[in-house]
């Protein structure tokens, strides 16, 4: 059963896609697109449909919800020998986009109706545009919680439409998402003097993350980091966002060093090493999980009760998708601290 708001936003997609091809849909992190994305795909589609996510994590999350629906589906991945015959057996197939356009060839045969892009501010990326050149009679469906990009360059030459849900104050008083407390040091901290000092940008436009660990990565900045994580947020929950590998691994022996059940992981971290962490996570064996980019999307766990920002973005995207992995609503969950 929809929420009232995703009920909406079906019926306004389908009425989008009787007058344009690709549509986007923007809806805050936390109020359910892969849920949207189930249901469409159940109610509303006979013919074939491929979901696309980039990340172990977004594929794990779509597989699972398809299951709770009852779509049946197949999975494109590192694992899969035969692209082809995954296609050619199941009429939705959701597939990682690294493993999709490294092996195409093997995949244009299939003619699906429906192409689904998750977490689609991506789009824009070489390897997804070949799917519109790929499929270029297929309807396209984005998803995503952030339909903004640092360059300030659209995604109009991808989606002919965006549909935006309600606000995320809307969402909050209406008792969808968490309410939040903010907390971020005072204008004169010193912590601020070095992140105005920032010079070097990357080819995104975010600050360079060599400068940032030079400047950032240092025994000062990660007694800061636990004084006000032991201030604020003493005994719950949380994520913390870290610069690079180096970063979260020094922040994870430092909180660990006082005691506090912490663990780290990043893009290396191997698959299944990955999921044993979050498992224990999410069963109360660990209390923070220091990360670098992977929790900035797709990660589903309500529970989260704070999430501390310890690399700063010049991204609004980035920004949104990493304080939205707080944002859930959970059973005793008062809110969720927000320390930037």
């Amino acid at each position: 059963m929809l929420r009232d708001y995703q009920q909406e936003m079906v019926e306004r997609l389908q009425k989008a896609w009787k007058r344009r091809q690709h549509v986007m849909v923007q809806m805050p992190t936390g109020t359910g697109k892969t849920y949207l994305m189930a249901k469409i795909i159940h109610d509303h589609l006979k013919g074939g449909v491929l979901i696309v996510a980039h990340r172990i994590e977004l594929i794990g999350q779509i597989a699972h919800t398809l299951d709770v629906f009852g779509v049946s589906h197949g999975v494109v991945d590192r694992r899969t020998r035969d692209v082809a015959a995954v296609m050619r057996t199941h009429r939705v197939v959701v597939a990682s986009i690294q493993t999709l356009s490294k092996r195409m060839a093997a995949a244009r045969s299939w003619r699906p109706e429906l192409v689904i892009v998750d977490e689609a501010h991506h789009a824009t990326a070489m390897t997804y545009r070949l799917l519109w050149e790929t499929w270029p009679t297929a309807k396209f469906l984005g998803l995503t919680a952030t339909p903004c990009r640092l360059n300030k360059t659209g995604f109009t030459d991808l989606f002919d439409e965006l549909l935006e849900s309600w606000d995320i104050q809307t969402f909050i008083d209406k008792g969808y998402l968490s309410d939040f407390d903010y907390v971020t040091v005072a204008p004169e901290n010193w912590m601020l003097g070095r992140i105005r000092g920032l010079q070097k940008r990357d080819v995104n436009g975010d600050y360079q993350t060599k400068e940032m660990a030079t400047v950032l990565d240092t025994e000062e900045s990660l007694r800061h980091l636990y004084a006000t994580y032991r201030r604020y947020a003493n005994g719950k929950k949380g994520i913390v966002y870290a610069i690079n590998r180096e970063h979260a691994r020094h922040i994870a022996e430092y909180y660990q060093a006082q005691g506090v059940r912490c663990c780290w992981i990043e893009a290396k971290t191997p698959a299944e090493e990955r999921r044993a962490l979050v498992a224990d996570y999410i069963a109360g064996q660990l209390d923070i999980i220091v990360n670098v980019d992977i929790f900035s999307e797709g990660f589903d766990c309500p529970e989260v009760e704070f999430i501390q920002l310890a690399r700063p973005t010049l991204s609004l995207s980035k920004y949104m998708q990493q304080v939205g992995r707080g944002m859930r609503v959970s059973k005793g969950k008062e809110g969720v601290i927000i320390l930037d």
